[in-house]
C-alpha cells in the first residue's frame, strides 16, 4: 500500500499535468494563437508571392490568409459535429 507521502506526491503531479494541460488547451483555442498564425500565414504567402513575382503580392496574400482564418474559426463547430455524429456512435 503506497504511503500517504507518496500519494500526495502523485497527486501534485497529476495537479500539475492539469494545470499545463488547461494551459496548452487555453491558449490553442485563443483567439490570439489564430490570428498569429493568421499574420504568419500572411507573411509566408507575401514573401513567397513576391519572390515568384506575382503582380500584387502582398494583397493576393491576403485571400490564403483570410481562408486560413476562417477555416481555424469553423474547426469547433465541425468538431463538434463530429462527436455528436460520429464518434459516440463507437
Amino acid at each position: 500500500m503506497p504511503s500517504l507521502q507518496e500519494l500526495e506526491r502523485k497527486v501534485a503531479a497529476i495537479e500539475r499535468r492539469n494545470k499545463s494541460v488547461e494551459e496548452d488547451k487555453a491558449w490553442e483555442t485563443s483567439y490570439a494563437r489564430k490570428a498569429v498564425l493568421a499574420a504568419l500565414t500572411y507573411l509566408a504567402i507575401g514573401i513567397y508571392f513576391s519572390a515568384i513575382s506575382i503582380s500584387s503580392p502582398w494583397l493576393n496574400a491576403i485571400v490564403p490568409a483570410v481562408a486560413f482564418m476562417l477555416s481555424t474559426l469553423s474547426l469547433p463547430f465541425l468538431k463538434k459535429l463530429w462527436l455528436e455524429r460520429f464518434y459516440k456512435k463507437k
